[in-house]
């Protein structure tokens, strides 16, 4: 089932009419399996390198000692009624809120799943750098994060009050240093949020403790937290 799942990328709905076990079944299975690989990971598996070309090359050669960009990004989840006022979020909608970073290669680099859907991205960023399996920024290296985040030491933020998500910039060019910046920014920080849609998308109706897990077991996970 863990193999399934991973090649054919499967809700446990599906599983459990191909395998006639329940959703409960498959998830627990699936897990105790990944919980094993993530153990045995540094011994046995081997992740290729992998070396940026072309457009992808040419869209972080702006950002020299940049390791990745880092966001947060909301799940639908399922909780009781008694938790889902803690896992509103602002829109109203009842989700957990997920910090990611990812490098250049769209391999993960770190996940921490969990944190309520009422919870501020800065503040679930200061969990990730105080607890004992922390995220680590080393000296020197940054992320590209967004307007959300404040810029400093690590952390690469765009100009305020000027155009920046890729979207708005269809037919329309920079007009300032600030606008460029931007742009190229947007551009190379767009990496993290095509792992958000993966993370999203295995997020789907499934209970706090699962949500993450198993997209990250596909993305070469370095650290993990649940």
């Amino acid at each position: 089932m863990f193999l399934h799942i991973l090649a054919h990328n499967l809700k446990y709905r599906v599983m459990q009419f191909s395998y006639c076990r329940s959703k409960e079944t498959i998830s627990r299975q699936f897990n105790d399996v990944l919980r094993a690989v993530m153990k045995v990971s540094k011994d046995y598996l081997n992740f290729q390198p992998y070396t940026l070309e072309g457009a992808e090359a040419n869209k972080w050669r702006w950002f020299e000692r940049c390791i990745g960009a880092l966001d947060g990004t909301h799940i639908p989840i399922t909780v009781s009624p008694d938790e889902r006022p803690r896992y509103r979020n602002r829109k109203g909608d009842v989700s957990t809120n997920v910090l990611a970073a990812c490098g250049p290669d769209l391999r993960f680099i770190y996940v921490l799943p969990g944190w309520e859907g009422s919870a501020g991205d800065s503040r679930v960023l200061r969990d990730a750098l105080r607890r004992q399996n922390k995220l680590e920024i080393p000296t020197g290296k940054y992320f590209l994060v967004d307007a959300g985040y404040t810029d400093g030491p690590g952390y690469l933020a765009p100009y305020r009050g000027t155009r920046y998500h890729l979207n708005e910039w269809i037919g329309n060019t920079p007009q300032s240093y600030k606008g460029l910046f931007n742009l190229r920014h947007a551009s190379a920080r767009h990496a993290i949020e095509r792992d958000q849609r993966d993370l999203g998308n295995k997020g789907d109706g499934r209970r706090l403790e699962k949500v993450s897990i198993e997209c990250c077991s596909r993305n070469a996970v370095y650290q993990l937290q649940c």
